[in-house]
């Protein structure tokens, strides 16, 4: 007996050391806990997970939350994130922002992204083009195309552009871009003025090309009824196939192809060529293009039309940096720039059909016509030559580029 007490009495002293040692130690390196605590919930039935505690909250922040966590949210707080605009005009500040100070301030944050005409830069968004595309199996949707209210382009642009510095743009800044965009869908003219007075006049396109969801009514009954599983129609039949995606083979036309192909095959080891003809017939054709050859080359200017066919070949590869905007050749049409057969001779401005600035439609009436000369001073800095033009593009610095654009533009206008 004497020897247990011994034993758990000496424990016992050690248990009561460390204890002092460690709230000693406590005392003077923790950070004391705080008197006025609040306990969060009931005693959990587990002793082992504890309580949670928290401190007291500050009488000017209340805790009317759930289980006492949180808070009203503040006026001013709601008012930072309170920005959405309506489609009536809801939610606009005032300001206002004309299209040439929107284009420098889109050159400046937008067309790193969007193309210096809103076009796109690689797999970035394109804002302007798509006229007339939405019937087609694959359209091109951008605001003068598929978007149906201005107020989600300014809502967007104000909230999350430019990318990377969200919301550093003014009111009158997003004006402004708002504007460019606009001008960029040939939408409005060079002169315009965005503004919070007049933004609601302003309708997009397809205003009209959106439905009301109604599924709910139309579409959940009658998916919500007990699922037919057999006999469900009285006859079934194909409709339709597949041939967008090219998922439908067309097994007629893959046999018929197949049988050709087979049969001139055995046409072909049925009666084969005897080496001696075989070996004529490659003499011959060799000395019918060797005495063809200076022909073609002497008929070779005459049929380019007097084109220096090397600079052709040149200025096709600088018109990549026009082919945003600009088609030419079999199929072109009008982008977010004119189409350009035919350009050579044709008055500025001069194309039916397209919507262009003031500034060229009044050079062309005027009786100035697109030729080698307009057209270098054109593609050298065209806001100089066309006061007011359309065309954001800053001009090609290389006359050599301007000449191979010009006889290039003359093969497709003969």
């Amino acid at each position: 007996m004497s020897k247990s007490l011994n034993l758990y009495g000496g424990l016992g002293l050690g248990a009561v050391a460390i204890l002092t040692g460690a709230y000693n130690f406590a005392d003077r390196n923790v950070t004391p806990m705080p008197t006025d605590v609040r306990v969060m919930g009931e005693a959990p039935g587990n002793p082992d997970i504890g309580f949670m505690l928290r401190p007291a909250v500050a009488s000017t922040m209340p805790s009317d939350g759930p289980m006492g966590i949180g808070r009203t949210a503040l006026p001013e707080e709601i008012a930072a994130w309170d920005m959405d605009v309506s489609p009536n005009g809801t939610g606009l500040p005032v300001g206002s922002g004309n299209v040439e100070d929107g284009d420098a301030l889109f050159q400046d944050y937008c067309a790193v992204c969007h193309g210096v005409f809103a076009e796109g830069v690689d797999n970035w968004p394109k804002l302007a083009g798509g006229a007339d595309t939405l019937d087609r199996e694959d359209p091109l949707k951008t605001v003068g195309s598929y978007w149906p209210y201005l107020s989600t382009v300014w809502d967007y642009v104000h909230r999350s552009m430019p990318f990377g510095n969200a919301q550093s743009l003014s009111a009158d800044e997003v004006y402004a871009i708002t504007a460019y965009i606009l001008y960029s869908n040939d939408l409005v003219e060079d002169d315009f003025v965005l503004s919070n007075e007049n933004f609601t006049e302003i309708e997009l396109p397809n205003a009209n090309g959106f439905i009301i969801d109604d599924r709910d009514q139309t579409e959940l009954p009658v998916f919500s009824q007990e699922p037919c599983m057999e006999n469900c129609k009285d006859t079934v039949e194909i409709t339709m196939r597949a041939t967008v995606l090219d998922v439908t083979p067309d097994q007629t036309a893959a046999r018929e192809a197949f049988e050709a192909e087979q049969a001139a095959a055995a046409a072909s080891e049925a009666t084969p060529a005897a080496p001696e003809t075989a070996a004529a017939a490659t003499e011959t054709a060799a000395a019918t293009e060797t005495a063809a050859a200076p022909a073609a080359e002497a008929a070779a200017p005459a049929a380019a039309g007097g084109l220096n066919m090397e600079l052709v070949a040149a200025g096709e590869k600088v018109f990549k940096k026009c082919a945003a905007c600009h088609q030419v050749g079999e199929g072109a049409q009008n982008k977010a720039g004119p189409m350009l057969n035919g350009v050579m001779g044709r008055p500025l401005g001069g194309l039916e059909g397209f919507g262009y600035s003031k500034a060229m439609a009044e050079m062309g009436a005027a009786g100035t016509v697109w030729n080698e000369e307009t057209m270098s001073e054109f593609l050298a800095k065209p806001r100089d030559y066309v006061k007011g033009t359309k065309m954001s593009f800053a001009g090609l610095k290389k006359d050599d580029e301007i000449a191979a654009i010009n006889e290039y533009l003359k093969s497709f206008s003969q």
